[in-house]
């Protein structure tokens, strides 16, 4: 801690403790709320899977989204199911995991809620007895930064009656909304190891076919938000020919770096945070986490800011890229539910579905493969089959798949069944055709 304030030392040094010894401090709280995906503190997660298999705490409901496999070894392992209720607003592939290896699907109790109403949800619905989350060390003016997740964090932080946070040399430091004072926390700990990774699979040629179709829908001066997965990839990818793009994206991705790097995003035509690459969590490598670390160009915000359509629709010509699982003959997306398992999550979808239409001249682009399964089921279907409704059928916009793309807004139900069947996989256009003769769409 070389040239920082005596008294900002003090303090340090006042509050910190050993793992064990900070979630001992836990004995009478209910209610925990971790940070997301990243921002997940690994040595608190263990030392507080500890202290609940020796009856020190609990037991416990916690909040979080999208979980880490530290988060699946730790309070989601078998042996503390009698301890804890996990309550996720966001099923990652582990929390699926644990939910197989638990045997029993009601034992995570999914909580249904779009991004931007997180913080709201998780510091006035739910009391926020503890926040536990991982930030980057403090610097000399005594702010730890929340790196690459603001998202809720930025929020529950600032309300949560005890606050833990988990020091990691390897958590960026971001700018934003994302500085926390030693002030506004209650204990540290300290603790380093390499932020979880995700790498991008290279597309494939079906995620290029339905990229190809966005790219040329993506304008110079465009200020675009993307999401996760083949296709929101490889329209990145396509986009290096592109000029003075800018960026209001929930996530920030490792395919958005050389953009950035290369000079096509630089939010110059952007008409709100000019400049700025905005985001409200970050999930990538360690090149990306590298790239975020003390870049002001580069600024996060909670996603109750971030994922409001109201400030969404704020940058004219805002792109929307998103993906989907099944779609029915309506328009009614389901991003979030495989039949009766879930799946994953509204996350900001809707959030930016809404807001890119509500731009002046904006476009929300979901974007899904025609089948899966290869190739033996279709995403197309009459009605949704899980009952479950990420995006209404008023909201969407453009629907695009590999063998097309159509606009559903102003197009009745017999419109819109016909311009979908249009882009299924053929193989299915004539059983789906018969299907919603046989339901009245058509």
């Amino acid at each position: 801690m070389d040239g920082l304030d005596p008294g900002l030392e003090a303090l340090y040094l006042e509050r910190k403790r050993q793992p064990h010894q900070a979630v001992a401090t836990l004995a009478n709280c209910k209610t925990l709320i971790l940070g997301m995906s990243a921002a997940q503190p690994p040595a608190l997660m263990a030392a507080t899977a500890d202290a609940l298999k020796d009856r020190l705490i609990g037991p416990l409901a916690f909040y979080y989204l999208h979980g880490t496999e530290a988060l699946r070894k730790t309070l989601l392992a078998p042996d503390l199911r009698e301890f804890v209720t996990p309550r996720p607003l966001f099923l990652s592939h582990s929390d699926r995991e644990a939910i197989a290896q638990s045997g029993s699907q009601n034992w995570i109790e999914f909580v249904p809620a779009m991004l931007h109403q997180a913080g709201r949800l998780l510091t006035e619905h739910i009391d926020p007895e503890c926040f536990l989350v991982t930030v980057s060390p403090m610097d000399r003016h005594g702010y730890f930064s929340l790196g690459t997740n603001a998202d809720y964090g930025a929020s529950v932080i600032r309300k949560a009656r005890k606050v833990i946070v988990e020091v990691n040399r390897y958590m960026p430091r971001t700018f934003g909304e994302c500085s926390v004072h030693i002030s506004e926390v209650d204990l540290i700990v300290e603790h380093d190891q390499p932020l979880i990774e995700a790498t991008p699979s290279s597309p494939t040629d079906v995620d290029l076919r339905i990229a190809d179709q966005i790219v040329h829908q993506i304008h110079d001066g465009d200020t675009l938000q993307i999401g996760v997965g083949g296709v929101p990839n490889a329209v990145l990818a396509g986009l290096t020919n592109h000029r003075d793009l800018g960026l209001h994206s929930e996530l920030f991705s490792p395919a958005m770096m050389p953009l950035i790097q290369s000079g096509a995003i630089n939010g110059k035509r952007k008409t709100w945070m000019q400049h700025k690459h905005v985001f409200t969590f970050a999930l990538g490598d360690r090149k990306l986490y590298d790239f975020l670390d003390d870049n002001p160009s580069i600024v996060g915000y909670p996603a109750s800011w971030v994922n409001n359509p109201d400030i969404i629709r704020l940058n004219e010509n805002m792109v929307s890229v998103n993906s989907a699982l099944e779609i029915d003959l309506t328009g009614q997306i389901n991003s979030e539910q495989l039949g009766d398992r879930p799946f994953s999550g509204s996350g900001g979808q809707l959030d930016f579905v809404r807001g890119a239409y509500a731009s002046r001249n904006g476009r929300s682009f979901v974007a899904l493969r025609s089948t899966a399964q290869d190739g033996n089921v279709s995403r197309f279907v009459p009605r949704l089959q899980s009952g479950t409704v990420t995006d209404p059928r008023n909201d969407v916009h453009m629907v695009v798949t590999e063998h097309g793309c159509v606009n559903l807004k102003g197009l009745s139900i017999p419109q819109r069944a016909r311009a979908l069947i249009s882009i299924a996989d053929p193989s299915f256009r004539e059983s789906l055709e018969s299907e919603a003769r046989s339901i009245g769409l058509i």
